[in-house]
């Protein structure tokens, strides 16, 4: 079995190939538009619609002449249908839709969110029931997974979302794109609980599993007016203290979630599972007599890709079979 993969829903153009239970099960391409969207502090979708329109036709046929596979031997075509970006979206849709019609293959919409929640099982055997806890972009949530189609959402974001309050923090911090990772980086070679930082507030929300990261995001702008950061250590400092304000908050609610649903696996997903204080952190919490299973996708698997695209794409058609080639489908959200 070998299925096509094509993800175009921000800012990333990917196109993949997926071979499961292979011994290599991955082959991908990705063209990124940090250097398009950088002068613009932000993505531009008018933009990136362009780009997706240039490259996914590149790099798909680059990635099938080293891959030495012909798109008559590709089994399933997938591609992210939502959420995301609807001009960019578009382009993937109607390319991935146009390839498999002329192939005459069969073609599944896969959901960008859901694609990250499972993106870990498509490298590791996991058990169910687990806890997903998905942070990608404009979307944090946590989810009961029972089945790879039974899941419930017990908690989502109400303002901004982690990946969201990550690139507005690099963007006050005065980082280029892309924001999140580079201040990442920062926050590596910082200190915490330096004067040059401060203990950023953490809005727990409890009961609720919900998140509101607006708050915290709102006392770095503030901090920064008040104490601009006079050389790089002490930005690497304050950038320190905000990434670990973040990261405590997704880590003490995920697992306060994973003990009130008695789940012993938590799985991690979306761009921001690749932070390494954040999994230092969940690695802290997998240690001991109670401990929760955390497990990650690899670090192709977190970011925008096309990887977890086709590997969502093989267990939706596994379990419901090809979907519409006709206009509309769009997925807006996750179930």
């Amino acid at each position: 079995m070998i299925v096509l993969g094509i993800e175009s829903s921000c800012d990333d153009t990917a196109v993949a190939l997926y071979r499961p239970g292979s011994e290599e099960q991955f082959s991908e391409v990705v063209s990124r538009q940090y250097q398009i969207h950088d002068p613009y502090g932000g993505v531009v979708p008018e933009l990136a619609s362009r780009s997706h329109l240039e490259a996914v036709p590149n790099i798909t046929r680059e990635l099938l002449e080293k891959s030495n596979v012909k798109l008559s031997d590709v089994d399933l075509i997938a591609a992210t249908n939502g959420p995301g970006l609807t001009g960019a979206l578009i382009v993937g849709l109607t390319f991935a839709k146009g390839l498999a019609l002329s192939a005459g293959k069969p073609f599944v919409p896969v959901n960008h969110i859901e694609a990250h929640m499972f993106a870990a099982t498509a490298e590791n055997d996991v058990e169910y029931p687990f806890l997903a806890l998905v942070i990608s972009g404009g979307h944090t949530l946590l989810a009961l997974v029972r089945s790879t189609d039974d899941y419930e959402i017990i908690g989502r974001t109400r303002d901004d979302a982690a990946g969201e309050a990550l690139d507005k923090g690099a963007k006050i911090l005065g980082l280029p794109m892309p924001g999140g990772l580079n201040l990442a980086l920062r926050a590596e070679k910082g200190q915490r609980g330096t004067p040059d930082g401060t203990r950023f507030p953490r809005a727990y929300l409890k009961p609720s599993f919900d998140f509101s990261f607006s708050g915290v995001k709102t006392a770095l702008l503030y901090h920064v007016q008040k104490n601009p950061p006079k050389s790089e250590e002490a930005l690497c400092n304050v950038a320190a203290d905000y990434v670990e304000a973040i990261m405590d908050v997704l880590v003490k609610k995920a697992v306060r979630a994973a003990r009130e649903f008695k789940v012993k696996t938590i799985v991690v997903g979306g761009g921001v599972s690749s932070n390494s204080r954040l999994r230092e952190l969940f690695k802290n919490r997998s240690r001991g007599k109670d401990a929760l299973k955390v497990i990650f996708p690899s670090l192709p698997l977190c970011t925008d890709n096309a990887r977890m695209i086709a590997a969502r794409g093989f267990q939706v058609f596994k379990k419901k079979g090809p979907g519409d080639l006709g206009a509309d489908v769009f997925s807006t959200f996750v179930n």
